[in-house]
């Protein structure tokens, strides 16, 4: 369906939109998207910090003292 549209589809569409909302209500918008990208980014590095000391936390050695000192 949208395999047609070339350049000048998207800009005729581009403009439409631009009319329809106005400069600054897109300004807007994109500044919301903006923040949410940041904070998606934000929540995916911290999970995966957050994976990855639970793993370290799991892989430690809890070999008793006395048995260390055997081998």
């Amino acid at each position: 369906m949208l395999n047609n549209i070339g350049p000048m589809g998207l800009l005729l569409i581009a403009v439409v939109v631009l009319v329809l909302f106005g400069r600054g209500k897109i300004s807007s918008l994109m500044g919301e998207v903006g923040k949410g990208i940041t904070a998606f980014k934000k929540g995916v590095s911290d999970s995966t910090e957050e994976l990855e000391e639970q793993k370290s936390a799991e892989a430690r050695d809890v070999t008793p003292e006395e048995t260390k000192d055997k081998a």
